[in-house]
C-alpha cells in the first residue's frame, strides 16, 4: 500500500495535540517506556539490526541497546520539559517549555535501533510526536523497534499515531516528510542531511566522524593503547565518533606500536601492502560499501592478506595525511591509521590537515595528563568535542563518566555543515517561552563607565 504523507503528518499532529496536555509525570512515563523496551528486547533488536543490515557486530549491538538506554534514561528523567523549567529572579525570566509540534526523523542504517530510541525518548520528552523514515537497508528491525514500543504504550494508553514509521522508505517519500513536517532530525549520510536543510524547515543534522587521536608523551600508554583499540574495533567501526587516526610521539613510537601488536593488532608498514589496503578501502578515493562495518577477516580477504585469526585491528603506518593521502579519510571498519610526530605542535597541525580533508566539527580524541597540551587541542581543532583519555567511539555520545548529554546524533556546527554543535537532546525538541519582568532598581550604567572617558 502506497505511503500517504500528508494522511500520516495530520494524524501525528491529532495525536500531539493530546499528548501536549500530558503532565510532566505522565511524559516521564511515557519516555521511560520506550528506553524499557529497548533495554529489554536488546538480544532481539541488536542481532536483527545487525543481520538485516550486515553491518557491525550483533554482541556490540546488545550491548549498546542496553547501555544507551539506560544512560539516556537516566539524563532525561529529571530534567523538566512541561511548563516552567526555570526561573531567574535576577533577571526578571521566567522559562516555559512547550513543543515544537510533529518531528521527523530521517534514519541511519548503521545504528537503526537505538537512534529510533533516542530520537523517540527526546522528541516525546517535548510533547511532541515523531514520525520515522528508515533506511531502506534497516526497514524490518527499525519496524520492529516500533512495534515493540507501541505495544507497550498501548498499555499506559498514549495517543495511537504519536509515534509513526513509514514502511516503504526511500528517497521521495523522505523529502515529502521533510516538507510536511515542524522539525526534521536527519541522523544519516552527507547527501541527506543537505536534502533536510534543504527542505524549507528547520533542521538538525550531523556531520562526517574522522575522530584524530594525539597520544601524548605522558600518556599511560598501556591505557591509552587498549581505550584506542576498545573504540575502533566496537560494532566494527561504523560508530560515527570512533577513532581514525592516531598521532604518536617518535622517541615511543615503537614501544607504542608494540603495544597495539601484544592487543591483537596486524600492523602494516610494507608500502606495498599499504597501497593494496588504500586501494581496498578507498577504490576510486571512496570508502568501499562492501566492506563497511565489516570485520577485520573480510578486510583481509578483500585485501589478499594473511591475518591472524585472532586480529581484532588493523594499524596501517603512515608517512603522508590530509589531502596528499586517502586512507586518511573516515574508514567505516575496524581500521586505524598512524603517523609519527616530533613537537605537539605538529601533531595539532597534521590533526588539523586531517580534519580539512574530512570530518572537521566532530570529535578529537587526546591522551594526555597535561594540561596545557589538553587545552591547546581544544583550542586548536576544528571539532565539537574533545574526548581526554577516554574510548571516544564508546564515550563522546555521553557517558555516565562524562558529562556530555548521552544521545546518538552528535551535531558538528558550521564546520559540519550543523546548526548545532553539541550532542542532540530532549532540549533541541522544545520551544521556551521567556516571560519578562521589569528588573526592579536596575542599574543603568552612564556613558562614562561604558566607554571608559
Amino acid at each position: 500500500m502506497a505511503v500517504n504523507v500528508t494522511e500520516t503528518v495530520e494524524k501525528a499532529r491529532s495525536a500531539q495535540k493530546k499528548f501536549e496536555m500530558y503532565t510532566q509525570e505522565q511524559v516521564d512515563e511515557v519516555v521511560q517506556c520506550i528506553g524499557r523496551v529497548v533495554y529489554e528486547n536488546a538480544e532481539i533488536l541488536g542481532p536483527m539490526a545487525a543481520k538485516e543490515t550486515g553491518m557491525g557486530v550483533a554482541a556490540d549491538k546488545i550491548v549498546k541497546c542496553r547501555s544507551k538506554s539506560g544512560m539516556i534514561w537516566n539524563y532525561l528523567r529529571d530534567k523538566k520539559s512541561v511548563g516552567i523549567i526555570k526561573r531567574n529572579p535576577a533577571r526578571g525570566l521566567v522559562y516555559l517549555a512547550k513543543p515544537v509540534g510533529v518531528v521527523g526523523a530521517i534514519q541511519p542504517c548503521t545504528n537503526p535501533v537505538v537512534t529510533l530510541m533516542m530520537n523517540s525518548m527526546a522528541v516525546l520528552k517535548g510533547r511532541n510526536s515523531i514520525i520515522i523514515s528508515p533506511h531502506p537497508k534497516s526497514v524490518k528491525c527499525s519496524m520492529k523497534t516500533v512495534e515493540l514500543i507501541k505495544e507497550e504504550l498501548d498499555k499506559i494508553a498514549v495517543p495511537k499515531d504519536l509515534i509513526q514509521i513509514i514502511p516503504e522508505a526511500d528517497i521521495q517519500i523522505s523529502k515529502e516528510l521533510m516538507a510536511s513536517v515542524d522539525l526534521i532530525a536527519a541522523t544519516g549520510g552527507t547527501d541527506m542531511v543537505k536534502a533536510a536543510y534543504s527542505s524549507g524547515k528547520p533542521s538538525l543534522g550531523v556531520g562526517a566522524g574522522n575522530t584524530q587521536v594525539i597520544i601524548d608523551r605522558d600518556a599511560d600508554i598501556a591505557d591509552a593503547v587498549s581505550k584506542v583499540i576498545a573504540g575502533r574495533r566496537f560494532d566494527n567501526g561504523i560508530i560515527c565518533s570512533g577513532e581514525q587516526c592516531v598521532f604518536i610521539p617518535d622517541d615511543m613510537y615503537d614501544n607504542i606500536i608494540n603495544e597495539f601488536k601484544r592487543n591483537g593488532v596486524f600492523v602494516i608498514h610494507d608500502p606495498n601492502q599499504i597501497e593494496i589496503m588504500r586501494h581496498t578501502i578507498f577504490p576510486e578515493n571512496k570508502m568501499n560499501k562492501k566492506l563497511i562495518g565489516k570485520d577485520p577477516q573480510k578486510i583481509a580477504e578483500a585485501a589478499g592478506i594473511t591475518i591472524p585469526a585472532d586480529t581484532t585491528v588493523f594499524f596501517v603506518e603512515l608517512e603522508k595525511y590530509g589531502i596528499e593521502e586517502s586512507l586518511c579519510d573516515e574508514k567505516l571498519c575496524p581500521v586505524l591509521v598512524g603517523l609519527k610526530y616530533h613537537t605537539f605542535d605538529e601533531a595539532i597541525q597534521m590533526a588539523k590537515e586531517n580534519y580539512f580533508f574530512k570530518g572537521a566539527g566532530h570529535t578529537a580524541s587526546i591522551h594526555s595528563y597535561n594540561k596545557v597540551h589538553i587545552e591547546m587541542a581544544g583550542c586548536e581543532l576544528p571539532v565539537s568535542r574533545i574526548m581526554v583519555n577516554q574510548s571516544c567511539a564508546i564515550t563522546a555520545g555521553g557517558s555516565y563518566a562524562n558529562g556530555l548529554n548521552p544521545t546518538t546524533t552528535l551535531g558538528c556546527g558550521t564546520w559540519g555543515g550543523n546548526s548545532v554543535s553539541e550532542n542532540i537532546t530532549y532540549k533541541h525538541f522544545l520551544n521556551i517561552s521567556r516571560i519578562s519582568y521589569c528588573i526592579a532598581d536596575a542599574h543603568v550604567p552612564a556613558a562614562e563607565e561604558l566607554w571608559n572617558k
